[in-house]
């Protein structure tokens, strides 16, 4: 991977950080005003959900995935109907009785134990995807929109198939130490033969397997997802923890041990931070060792990583490291960290995640602002006023790119959009936090721009460069996260306050999975 700066960098970073803290504070608005129902861009929303789906189930179910140009399929995800599954949440919280039934009477049909012929199977993908998108449509119709379905049997048998699935993916775990292998095969069962796995595909397993255990009485689910965690609660060696809380990306399967100390709050390692978080949300009395970590990662972040571009001091980014040498490169995956920190800031009580999280929510709002599409780019760099001009690992922007760069405080390197969710996720949080609406319009506007841009043929299809006309051309395929996350958040945003959303009453009455699909929390509401 890259080096980079210094750790001196890391300092200066945060002295400019504490200059700039006061600046995003947005006040909590009176009760009044927070969270009211905005019915014309939610039932837009639900009118592009339905879209989706009508193509999808008119020309791929039950496949994993429609290509929306050619009015095709894939089934990337191993032949279940990942759409449908991903989609199965959004569709109860939608209130959408039609496309629930549909899938309600579709899963107990899937057979977990046959992919399709020669397909690898992605443990940590396959849970985040299917695991969870049954367990929280069992929550939801067992629990607060149980009057959508009449079909109480197929209710039932939502519980059993996770059972099923979880039981054929369970040998993944059967390794010296427990954490687990990622890529594996059924038929005969076995693995890729990796040595390793990283630092999110073992970290955000935890949630869904220790939920089915806690729906099933069965300790095991929970027991097997919780021995591969412990490696990551309690890193080895020290050097592979350069600041404290955060960590290297890769684990030796064998032995437990680190391979290497780089990383960030990018993919591959993403989703471990926020489970930290989201297991103490899940159960503050279980898991308050998840949140002592989580604090530590977090703390780091506002001290060591938090960076301000040369041209847009006024923007807060999160630096990637290498060591305790910081590379200045984030990624749309990354922008979910804004509401990661005020998700933290609101059930820990502390203003200064709640303050940082919605700095993070800006300089990520700047990304969809500063595009000729509106949406943000894949992949985005920028430099401090601080790096050296032969910083071969910090470069700064081109020379086509320095007037942009100047402008927006970011140049792109990746301008591609697969259909991510997480700029919309943090406005989703910053809004459930603070009633301001603002986020709400960020969101709207956000939504606008993927409904206008990306809509083509019979669905949603993934753009080339956001930063070009019309997006620079399309990819055939729509991911099954559009589901479950774009239209989930985009939806809830505006849609009427109630016990599956974010700070309903000041309290977590549900968690969402890294895919945003809600369970009912096990401990008392935080």
């Amino acid at each position: 991977m890259h080096s980079s700066r210094s750790f001196a960098i890391a300092a200066v970073a945060a002295l400019c950080w504490q200059t700039v803290l006061a600046v995003p504070h947005v006040p909590r608005q009176s009760s009044a005003d927070n969270h009211a129902l905005n019915r014309q861009r939610a039932d837009a929303v639900k009118d592009a959900f339905q879209f989706a789906w009508d193509g999808y189930y008119k020309y791929a179910f039950p496949h994993d995935e429609l290509h929306p140009l050619s009015n095709s399929y894939s089934d990337s995800r191993n032949g279940w109907g990942a759409s449908a599954v991903d989609a199965f949440s959004t569709a109860i919280v939608m209130q959408n009785a039609d496309v629930t039934n549909t899938i309600l009477s579709y899963i107990p049909t899937i057979n977990f134990g046959q992919p399709v012929p020669g397909s690898q199977i992605s443990l940590f993908e396959t849970t985040i995807r299917y695991l969870a998108g049954m367990l929280s449509g069992y929550d939801l119709l067992k629990g607060p929109l149980s009057g959508l379905t009449t079909n109480t049997a197929a209710v039932d048998a939502i519980l059993t198939q996770a059972q099923n699935l979880a039981n054929n993916l369970s040998f993944a775990f059967d390794t010296p130490t427990g954490i687990p292998s990622n890529n594996l095969y059924f038929n005969p069962q076995s693995t890729d033969g990796s040595t390793s796995n990283g630092l999110a595909t073992i970290g955000s397993l935890v949630l869904e397997w220790t939920h089915l255990s806690d729906l099933t009485g069965n300790k095991t689910y929970a027991a097997l997802s919780q021995k591969g965690q412990s490696y990551l609660l309690h890193p080895q060696p020290a050097s592979s923890e350069p600041f404290p809380g955060l960590l290297g990306t890769n684990v030796n399967i064998s032995n437990g041990v680190f391979l290497d100390a780089e990383g960030g709050w990018v993919g591959g390692d993403d989703s471990f931070y926020e489970y930290l978080l989201k297991m103490y949300v899940y159960d503050s009395t279980r898991f308050a060792s998840y949140k002592d970590r989580w604090v530590l990662a977090a703390d780091s972040t506002i001290q060591y990583l938090a960076s301000h571009p040369s041209t847009r001091p006024d923007l807060t980014f999160v630096a990637m490291y290498d060591g305790q040498e910081l590379i200045f490169e984030s990624e749309h995956l990354a922008c979910f960290n804004g509401g990661n920190f005020i998700l933290g800031g609101l059930v820990l009580k502390e203003q200064k995640y709640i303050d940082f999280g919605i700095a993070l929510v800006t300089g990520c709002e700047d990304t969809y602002a500063n595009t000729l599409t509106g949406i943000g780019p894949e992949v985005f760099r920028w430099v401090t006023n601080t790096t050296a001009a032969n910083d071969t690992t910090n470069p700064g922007p081109s020379s086509h790119e320095e007037a942009f760069y100047k402008k927006a405080g970011f140049y792109i390197t990746d301008g591609a959009y697969i259909l991510r969710p997480e700029v919309i996720e943090s406005f989703y949080y910053a809004y459930r936090a603070t009633g301001n609406q603002t986020y709400r319009d960020w969101a709207w506007n956000g939504f606008v721009a993927v409904n206008t841009t990306c809509r083509v043929g019979s669905g949603f299809a993934e753009l080339q460069n956001v930063n070009a006309a019309n997006g620079g051309g399309f990819n055939d395929f729509q991911d099954s996260f559009l589901f479950a996350e774009v239209l989930k958040y985009s939806y809830l945003i505006h849609a009427p306050d109630n016990v599956w959303q974010t700070n309903h009453n000041g309290v977590n009455q549900f968690v969402f999975n890294t895919e945003a699909h809600p369970f009912k929390v096990a401990g008392p509401p935080i």
